[in-house]
């Protein structure tokens, strides 16, 4: 059973590991579906929440990963400080606010279309985030999800710990997916004026 810290809306108390093999096949087939790049930050988030001596890749775990990783998501928070202040927030989880995520697993409650603790290694909102950016890919016919559609599906969860750090930086999650859809409608505009006729 979970219990919700008071004060400290969307953060569970760590629930028991899940046994061997219960969500391999799933982390295996979010992965098939992302870009090399996007595995790569995956890969990246995985190994920034060891470090920091957390169980799970939350949602802040892939915003950092994505930022440091991914030029177009670079390139959707402007011009201007804003990303300087994200990256600030960021780098302090280990020393300043987030100290309170630790040992305890994200799970917004906002999207429930993922349920119990998450894959294996991922809390359930960065899981539920990865899904949503694999589905935004599909529906556009595509079939690998990039940086900014994770981008687009971290910044849907108002109640997760990637918001919360946006917020803590003054960037407004709403205005940051506008400016992740405007992105990618520019790179994809972009690709159509270099193909050969």
């Amino acid at each position: 059973m979970r219990h919700v810290h008071k004060g400290t809306p969307g953060i569970t108390e760590q629930p028991p590991p899940a046994r061997a093999g219960t969500s391999a096949g799933l982390t295996a087939g979010r992965d098939a579906g992302l870009t090399a790049e996007l595995r790569a930050v995956a890969g990246v988030a995985r190994r920034r929440a060891t470090r920091d001596g957390d169980r799970h890749v939350d949602t802040a775990h892939l915003l950092h990963s994505l930022i440091e990783s991914d030029p177009a998501v670079r390139e959707a928070f402007g011009a201007g400080p804003r990303l300087a202040r994200v990256l600030g927030y960021l780098v302090q989880r280990s020393i300043g606010y987030g100290l309170r995520w630790h040992g305890a697993q994200e799970d917004s409650g906002t999207f429930r279309e993922v349920c119990g603790t998450g894959a294996e290694g991922w809390s359930p909102s960065a899981e539920a985030a990865a899904r949503r950016a694999l589905r935004t890919a599909a529906l556009r016919g595509e079939a690998h999800a990039g940086g900014l559609d994770l981008l687009a599906a971290l910044v849907a969860d108002p109640h997760c710990r990637a918001v919360e750090v946006l917020e803590r930086a003054g960037v407004d999650a709403a205005w940051l997916a506008g400016r992740a859809a405007a992105t990618q409608a520019e790179g994809r505009c972009g690709d159509a004026s270099t193909r050969t006729p």
